[in-house]
C-alpha cells in the first residue's frame, strides 16, 4: 500500500528531527510511502517577516528546498545533515560555511543550492509551504503529520536509534491513528516514560 502524507520541519526543533529520522529510516528501509516534507518557520507561525535576521533557521530551510526541489536524490542525506547541525554539532543554523560543509560532505551541489537560494524561489516556497500548511490544516508547530484532510502534531521522544519501535513502525502507527481514529485529539503521557 502505498501512503501518501507530509510532514511538517524546522531544523531548530529537536521533536521535528526526531520524528524525521523516523521517517527518513523508513523510506530508506523501503517503505512504500509518498512523503511531502514541507518546511514550516516556527518563526514566522508567530511573527511573519519572512527575515533571516529574525529567523535563525530560515536559510536552512531555504537551502533543504533548494536541494528538495533540484537535487531530489540527495535530499534525504542532506536532511539529516541539516538537522544534525543544530541537534548534533550545536552550530549555528545562520552561517553559510557551516551549512555548506554539512551538505558538501553529504554529496550535494552546494554552489548550485546557494545560487536557488540566491534567485529566491526557495524563500517563496518555504512561505508558499508555511501559509498553505497554517490555512488549510491549521498548522501550528513541527512536526505535523498532515494525510487527506487530517492533521497532528506529533513528538516523538526518542530518535530511531534508542526507539523501543522505530523507522517505517512507528510512521505507520502514527498514520493508522491519523487516519483511523481522527476523535482521539489528544493523548499524552503525564511523565516521561523510561
Amino acid at each position: 500500500m502505498n501512503r501518501a502524507f507530509a510532514v511538517t520541519f524546522d531544523y531548530r526543533c529537536p521533536f521535528a528531527r526526531n520524528a524525521h529520522e523516523h521517517v527518513l529510516d523508513g523510506l530508506a528501509g523501503g517503505a512504500s510511502w509518498d512523503v511531502r516534507f514541507v518546511p514550516f518557520s516556527l518563526s514566522a507561525a508567530k511573527d511573519p517577516t519572512w527575515d533571516r535576521g529574525h529567523d535563525s533557521g530560515l536559510l536552512a530551510m531555504e537551502l533543504a528546498i533548494a536541494v528538495r526541489d533540484t537535487q531530489a536524490d540527495r535530499f534525504p542525506d542532506a536532511h539529516r545533515a541539516l538537522f544534525a547541525v543544530r541537534h548534533d554539532h550545536g552550530d549555528n543554523l545562520r552561517d553559510v560555511e557551516v551549512l555548506r560543509a554539512a551538505l558538501d560532505a553529504v554529496g550535494v551541489d552546494t554552489t548550485a543550492a546557494l545560487a536557488e537560494v540566491e534567485n529566491g524561489l526557495p524563500l517563496k516556497t518555504v512561505r508558499s509551504e508555511h501559509d498553505t500548511a497554517t490555512s488549510e490544516h491549521t498548522v501550528w508547530g513541527v512536526p505535523t503529520f498532515i494525510t487527506g484532510d487530517q492533521a497532528a502534531f506529533v513528538r516523538l521522544m526518542e530518535r530511531p536509534a534508542e526507539a523501543e519501535v522505530g523507522g517505517a513502525a512507528v510512521v505507520d502507527r502514527i498514520l493508522d491513528q491519523l487516519t483511523g481514529w481522527p476523535e482521539l485529539n489528544e493523548f499524552k503521557h503525564t511523565a516521561l516514560q523510561k
